[in-house]
């Protein structure tokens, strides 16, 4: 590893090494990755080293069983870390993520629905320590929101999230519904991944319609006064995207820009695939659209993932923030897949 991680180095020392942008990004990519399999690898002899030190102390007699738990507790967590991070090994599974949640058909239920699940990544992303952002929030008549778009900032915040892209069904009592009814809502939730400036997506302004509109979401009393929201229409995709959580303009237009790049990129990424697939006889199923969780409040609760079959009854701590457990699952899941059809 050390060895690799030194040739690596080499080549990006190179006098003309960025002569060649495209293959000088990806010997920059191999190399933090291989970078942080040696930091794992030393943290990891760094803990068992220290955990052997207080197991000796122990066998003398020492009174360190809470130390050594706290310790294995830790290890536990870095190991199952590193677990998930080999297997986030796609092109862009390190990049930041721009995370878009909307409601299904049913009106207010599905709204609020859709808020709830909106709460619950940003929950996610604080419990990872990531840095979550609002870009745009457009509330529902009566409650809960038609649309929000989240920035998630952090080390693999895409390859995380994606697992997350879905149909998610709630099964509840309404609280909307005077006779204390049983309903279904459903909200979906896409992923795109925060792409860096040199990622080659051409835009012609002949192909945006800019709009400008006065915020109503969240964001302080400074955006409910101006007209410094923007919605930005790509005509040929149709493609609708808009952000208001800046106080200027000028602003809220460069992050709506950004998020047009990553989908129209997305777009064309799939598009390709689809060809391909075309060309190969075969065709995939969309799982982007497809349902992937169950939520259930009454009459029992529990949360089950229908891809990989893990459930929870712990319904409240899951709409916390605490996805892990399915992310985790699912990444496995399709770790065992890869392997199989390669």
């Amino acid at each position: 590893m050390g060895q690799e991680l030194a040739a690596l180095e080499a080549q990006a020392a190179a006098p003309d090494f960025w002569k060649r942008p495209e293959q000088a990004q990806d010997v920059l990519r191999r190399r933090r990755r291989l970078q942080a399999d040696c930091d794992l690898s030393e943290s990891l002899d760094q803990k068992t080293s220290d955990l052997q030190v207080l197991v000796d102390w122990a066998g003398q007699g020492e009174d360190v069983g809470d130390d050594l738990q706290a310790g294995l507790d830790g290890l536990d967590r870095e190991v199952e870390a590193g677990e998930i991070k080999k297997m986030l090994g796609g092109e862009h599974d390190d990049k930041n993520a721009i995370l878009t949640i909307h409601p299904g058909a049913g009106g207010t239920e599905s709204q609020d629905w859709a808020e709830m699940l909106a709460r619950a990544y940003l929950r996610w992303a604080e419990r990872r320590e990531f840095k979550a952002e609002i870009i745009e929030w457009q509330p529902g008549e009566e409650a809960g929101i038609k649309a929000a778009t989240l920035t998630v900032t952090g080390d693999f915040a895409y390859g995380l999230l994606l697992a997350e892209a879905g149909v998610h069904r709630l099964v509840r009592i309404s609280p909307f519904d005077q006779a204390a009814r049983r309903h279904t809502s459903f909200a979906s939730a896409h992923v795109w991944p925060e792409l860096p400036d040199d990622i080659d997506v051409e835009i012609e302004d002949k192909e945006l319609r800019i709009d400008t509109f006065r915020s109503s979401g969240a964001g302080g009393q400074h955006v409910n006064v101006t007209d410094s929201a923007v919605r930005i229409t790509h005509l040929p995709t149709n493609i609708v995207v808009s952000c208001q959580n800046e106080r200027s303009q000028h602003r809220n237009r460069d992050a709506a820009m950004k998020v047009l790049r990553s989908r129209l990129y997305d777009l064309r990424e799939r598009e390709q695939q689809a060809k391909l697939a075309e060309l190969g006889g075969t065709k995939k199923v969309n799982a982007f659209g497809s349902q992937i969780r169950n939520y259930v409040l009454h009459p029992y609760q529990m949360v089950k993932d229908l891809r990989t079959q893990v459930e929870t009854g712990n319904v409240d701590r899951v709409l916390d923030g605490d996805f892990d457990p399915f992310i985790k699952a699912y990444l496995m899941q399709k770790a065992v897949g890869d392997q199989s059809s390669g």
